[in-house]
């Protein structure tokens, strides 16, 4: 990195809550936040944001004549994007680039539309404009009226990472100096539950942990899914109330060998880790935010490409999919909130049900993994 970026907030809703307290304590129960929802008839497993929440993206929904017809995914982005620019003491108005996307975009919005022109051969005025794929980073631009770049873009359940790419290289260019990036997603409908279904990869079996993310020896696929949005606003140079800096980036992709899955041994990880670490030696990588979604083979691949990188000498392990589920989009916005939570509170966060590992004292680098269908894999080096 030729110049430091800081982190200088972030923002979340997830399941884990959307303030920084009730979702430190969530991870420290121990407890996956994972339960059975009727969708269509059908019970499946997901995560849900907290009930509280919803009533606040309800508000924020009537706030305004606009915002009305909006999807809960842009609904989400308004609200954390909000919060995260006050806590870095931006200001509407401001000079910052915007990149915010979604894996799968205006999902619950999308479905319904399409599911009203089947029964009337019409559809609504706003269906499309509503559903676009640019339609989460505009409608925050619009909410924070900022002078700067927005960009969208879908890297499936990397694109969260990919902005962070993205504001890396304008902040390093020199054509921005401050970026507002992360992911949000909303996929709990029974059509995108009933894709999962059709792949195979979706949990079923009652547990106290219903998403094995994490568990190498299991023999059954075991992703859940989950809903959330998370950003960040970087900062080139250093700052007085950075929660972190973006010490190195990688990214790679994977020859397809399969629609959806990565190689044996997860060579777009290797390259991605490998490119975040160049100028790092790797004994300084206390620990790594796995992407690990649950299924048999992205975990043990992505644990391989580990072994690959680091050798016997690997650093402290975690995931959070066992406790959220996999929120697609932003779920590599929510691991860099536990990356900076483990580093702020000097503490490791551990998978209950994965085999022990030896926990180390202090928490000062963190490496955070994120891909996506096709192998799109990033990687993100954090530092205190």
């Amino acid at each position: 990195m030729k110049t430091k970026i800081a982190i200088t907030s972030l923002s979340s809703i997830s399941p884990l809550g959307n303030n920084a307290d009730a979702i430190w304590q969530n991870y420290l129960s121990g407890e996956s936040l994972i339960s059975k929802k009727n969708y269509n008839g059908q019970l499946h497993y997901v995560a849900t944001i907290p009930a509280e929440v919803r009533i606040e993206i309800e508000e924020l929904r009537k706030s305004e004549v606009k915002y009305k017809s909006l999807d809960e995914t842009v609904l989400m982005a308004l609200l954390v994007s909000r919060k995260a620019i006050q806590n870095a003491g931006w200001n509407k108005g401001d000079s910052f680039g915007i990149n915010i996307g979604s894996s799968r975009g205006a999902t619950q919005l999308f479905e319904k539309y399409h599911q009203e022109f089947l029964e009337t051969n019409r559809t609504a005025t706003l269906a499309s404009p509503t559903t676009t794929l640019g339609n989460i980073s505009s409608w925050v631009a619009h909410d924070l009226k900022n002078n700067g770049p927005e960009i969208s873009h879908s890297i499936t359940c990397s694109t969260a990472l990919h902005a962070i790419l993205n504001a890396v290289a304008w902040l390093q260019s020199g054509m921005a100096t401050r970026f507002l990036v992360g992911g949000s997603e909303a996929p709990l409908t029974a059509f995108t539950l009933a894709q999962m279904q059709a792949l195979k990869i979706y949990a079923k079996e009652d547990s106290e942990f219903p998403c094995r993310a994490f568990d190498l020896v299991k023999t059954k696929n075991s992703m859940v899914l989950g809903e959330g949005a998370a950003v960040a606003c970087l900062e080139l140079g250093e700052r007085e109330n950075a929660l972190a800096y973006i010490e190195g980036i990688g990214y790679a992709t994977d020859d397809l060998e399969h629609n959806i899955s990565i190689s044996e041994e997860a060579t777009c990880f290797q390259k991605s880790m490998k490119m975040a670490l160049q100028n790092t030696s790797l004994d300084e990588v206390d620990a790594i935010v796995m992407h690990a979604p649950g299924t048999i083979k992205g975990d043990t691949s992505e644990y391989k490409a580990i072994q690959k990188v680091f050798g016997n000498q690997l650093p402290m392990l975690t995931t959070n999919k066992w406790k959220t589920g996999h929120t697609f989009g932003a779920s590599g916005m929510l691991s860099i909130e536990l990356a900076i939570l483990m580093m702020q509170h000097n503490q490791f966060v551990e998978v209950p049900f994965a085999e022990k590992q030896i926990i180390r004292k202090n928490i000062n680098k963190v490496l955070i993994n994120a891909v996506g269908f096709g192998g799109n894999a990033v990687s993100i080096l954090l530092s205190k």
